[in-house]
């Protein structure tokens, strides 16, 4: 391919590769083009989608997906895609697995209530599940403790994740997930830019007067972030009183529970984004201080 494009190309000019995101299966041909010092932006496959309605194209193969793709490359100014450092991908890939591992043993613990509330359980299956929660529970302690060793091994990034454990509710394994998914915030650069990427961004559709939908979160996003941010932003409402305040206002504006925690989710993200690019530790009063800034009028 490389060899088709170099004959395709001018030397003078700089030539760019944009790839949509399909899971894990478009990773070795980005690591290959960046061993080989070459330009790559990988885009998320919903802003290719929506780049694709506005074409005037009526047959979708991969031949038209392709050309709209390089149009996309053409018309956007994309950011650089760099391969993730070795202590992030690891970081992922550890929380990743940790997360399979939840949602297996919450199936069988399930399965296992089931088959205890049977009139007449079969004991051999009893004890095959137990066995098995016992394993992924011993899976799941290995993978913590390989977390903590690999954070432990690099003092910088021992320190970035003391400052930001110390937001109430917020754990060594949401910073892991957080920074893994975000190759240590690599490519952010700002707020709104990781609320996008973790799809806690707020989709609004209106048209004119006659046509208005609902608010909501867009969900186009990653969603590993979202459900990392779940069990924080819980605890924040609880026992953080600032959070507890906006969560309560929210909920008494729309009397919708979840969209108020959603927003909190989005507030804590975005607060271990601050913490992480300014180096200091939790200030209880950021959040009053963020509020009081008025914008100028000219």
């Amino acid at each position: 391919m490389i060899s088709w494009v170099e004959k395709l190309t001018d030397e003078s000019v700089k030539t760019s590769f944009v790839m949509v995101a399909t899971g894990v299966y478009h990773q070795k041909f980005a690591y290959f083009l960046d061993d080989k010092n070459l330009e790559i932006n990988i885009v998320l496959p919903n802003k290719i989608s929506n780049y694709i309605k506005t074409l005037d194209i009526k047959t979708i193969n991969d031949k038209t997906c392709s050309q709209a793709i390089a149009r996309f490359g053409l018309d956007r100014k994309l950011t650089q895609w760099t391969k993730p450092k070795a202590i992030f991908r690891n970081l992922q890939q550890l929380t990743r697995e940790r997360g399979q591992i939840v949602d297996e043993r919450s199936v069988i613990k399930n399965q296992l209530h089931a088959e205890n509330t049977e009139a007449e359980p079969n004991a051999g299956s009893l004890k095959r599940m137990k066995q098995r929660i016992k394993l992924l529970n011993g899976q799941e302690k290995e993978i913590k403790k390989e977390i903590s060793e690999i954070i432990n091994l690099d003092s910088n990034l021992k320190k970035d994740v003391a400052n930001i454990c110390t937001i109430p509710g917020v754990g060594i394994l949401t910073v892991a997930i957080v920074l893994g998914e975000t190759n240590g915030f690599e490519l952010i650069q700002n707020s709104k830019q990781l609320s996008s990427y973790a799809g806690l961004d707020v989709k609004e559709k209106q048209s004119g007067t006659s046509v208005k939908g609902k608010p909501r979160i867009s969900k186009q996003g990653n969603k590993n972030l979202r459900k990392a941010m779940y069990l924080p932003a819980l605890s924040a409402v609880k026992w953080n009183e600032i959070y507890k305040e906006d969560y309560a206002r929210l909920v008494s504006k729309h009397g919708i529970k979840m969209k108020a925690l959603v927003s909190i989710q989005r507030k804590l993200l975005e607060l271990i984004y601050v913490i992480h690019k300014s180096k200091t530790e939790f200030d209880k009063e950021y959040e009053s201080k963020k509020n009081s800034v008025k914008p100028q009028v000219a």
